[in-house]
């Protein structure tokens, strides 16, 4: 198995963030089947355009982190959804979770938090840093416009906060 690092996170969101994964488009039938997999009873159409939460989980499996989809730090829902990691984060000591004011923090592997950037709404937005420059992130993200992609985040008010798996890490 693969040791979980924060670059290896990084390099596993940004090659599956360019296959690239997405729900229903125009003449395209969905292909998150890998993505919702592990969250039982989510289906397809459930997760069409709801799913940025679920491809950061997918990319901590494959990237090597062992974490259950509903860790008992996880009180509102289990990690398909945004505020999940933030309970999550919180919750477990061994992982920092840091403001989004903070710009010294993030850095490559990072998962970023985001307020108001998909539907208006606190935490209702996320995805993983892949390269961080001076006041921006170059992101991998599930559910930009309802399929995965590289993008670019300036490092403004919309971050909410920053997490960070520790390199080794095992869910206990």
């Amino acid at each position: 198995m693969k040791k979980a690092t924060g670059e290896a996170l990084a390099k596993t969101a940004y090659e599956a963030a360019q296959i690239p994964f997405h729900g229903y488009l125009s003449g395209k039938d969905s292909n998150l089947e890998p993505i919702i997999r592990p969250f039982p009873n989510w289906t397809l159409k459930e997760a069409d355009g709801l799913w940025c939460a679920a491809f950061v989980y997918f990319c901590c499996r494959e990237a090597g982190y062992e974490i259950p989809i509903r860790p008992n730090e996880c009180i509102t829902c289990h990690l398909a959804g945004c505020i999940a990691w933030e309970e999550f984060a919180m919750g477990d000591s061994r992982i920092a979770y840091h403001p989004g004011e903070d710009t010294c923090f993030p850095r490559t592997g990072d998962i970023v938090l985001y307020n108001r950037v998909f539907c208006n709404q606190p935490h209702d937005h996320m995805g993983i840093i892949v390269q961080k420059l001076k006041n921006t992130l170059i992101v991998a993200e599930g559910n930009i416009q309802n399929q995965s992609g590289i993008i670019s985040r300036p490092m403004d008010a919309h971050i909410r906060a920053y997490i960070r798996i520790p390199d080794g890490y095992t869910y206990e």
